[in-house]
């Protein structure tokens, strides 16, 4: 306990933060389509300083993988969400900042597309596979408030994962933003496929000094690592270390796993560049795999992967998470920047 008035000002935003995150996660997906989450972000941001720009239809010619995944609900469709913070005392020397990219995965609701999920229960938390992209968005409100001398974006990579007669299908291939072209072999690795999109377009445009991403992204990082931790993957072993500390002193903790090269010959394709499910051989190892998928498209940034499945929700009350949606990334990413 602390009678600090600073400290309980700070613990204050961020709670407010997480808890804003988690009313996102936990809003039914009958309401929270992409075009709702863009309404959202657009009245989190009312007089905050913090800018939007909203990316719809044509706009997205570009970004194959978000088309291919939200082309499945075609009304409303998908959305990318940029949201910009620029601190309010650095408006001369807004340049000489450093420049956080933070990308979420905004899969509002997850069927596994025509690739259904079985057992089908699976799908009843599905609503929760926007836990990223809420991270971020709340991440960046509570920045508002506590004003870093950091510049930070976020990229919110809006869709539903649903079947209809727009659906991709098994053996498509797309080409991402950039121009990789990748082999679909199940939809329901859909999650890689939109931060594919929103990593390069972050690379190629925004200039990051840090590209961070977080996503509710494999089932095989909740086999390994349980709710307590969520898989981080990174090349950069000081970045590493920050985040691990970050994670122990908020809260939101993580374990760092292996880039192991020689599982990329997985992701090799026949027909395109990639294959997205890293099916080829046998390695196992999911969630290692799809940050391998992910760092291809994250050029030579100092990159960091948050693989969330795990820690994004909660089936029961325990400990300091309540049961549903817990917020995570909050405390940790608002904690490291």
């Amino acid at each position: 306990a602390t009678q600090d008035k600073k400290t309980i000002e700070i613990a204050s935003v961020i709670a407010k933060a997480v808890c804003r995150a988690r009313d996102l996660v936990h809003t039914p997906a009958n309401i929270k389509n992409p075009a709702w989450m863009a309404k959202q972000v657009e009245e989190f941001a009312k007089g905050t300083g913090l800018k939007v720009q909203i990316l719809s239809g044509p706009q997205l010619k570009e970004f194959g993988g978000l088309r291919a995944v939200g082309g499945s609900s075609p009304k409303p469709g998908p959305r990318m969400i940029q949201i910009s913070y620029t601190p309010k005392r650095a408006v001369k020397s807004v340049r000489a900042l450093p420049h956080v990219v933070l990308v979420g995965k905004g899969i509002t609701f997850d069927t596994g597309g025509i690739s259904l999920k079985r057992p089908y229960d699976t799908m009843m938390a599905m609503k929760s596979d926007m836990a990223g992209s809420a991270a971020v968005l709340a991440t960046l409100t509570a920045l508002v408030d506590l004003q870093p001398m950091v510049k930070v974006t976020a990229l919110m990579m809006m869709a539903e994962n649903s079947f209809s007669g727009t659906a991709q299908r098994p053996s498509d291939v797309i080409k991402h933003y950039g121009g990789t072209t990748v082999e679909l072999l199940n939809t329901d690795a859909e999650g890689r496929l939109v931060l594919a999109d929103g990593l390069a377009f972050a690379d190629s445009t925004l200039d990051p000094d840090y590209l961070i991403d977080i996503a509710t992204l494999t089932g095989a990082a909740t086999l390994g690592l349980g709710r307590q931790y969520a898989a981080m993957y990174t090349r950069d072993d000081h970045l590493a270390n920050e985040f691990v500390k970050a994670g122990e002193a908020s809260g939101d903790r993580v374990w760092r796993m292996p880039l192991v090269d020689d599982y990329k010959e997985a992701l090799e394709s026949d027909i395109a560049d990639l294959n997205h499910t890293a099916d080829k051989g046998d390695f196992s190892a999911g969630s290692v795999t799809a940050a391998l998928f992910l760092e291809h498209f994250a050029g030579d940034r100092r990159w960091l992967h948050l693989d969330i499945a795990g820690t994004a929700r909660s089936e029961v009350d325990a400990g300091e998470n309540s049961k549903g949606g817990t917020g995570f990334g909050v405390r940790l990413l608002t904690q490291w920047i």
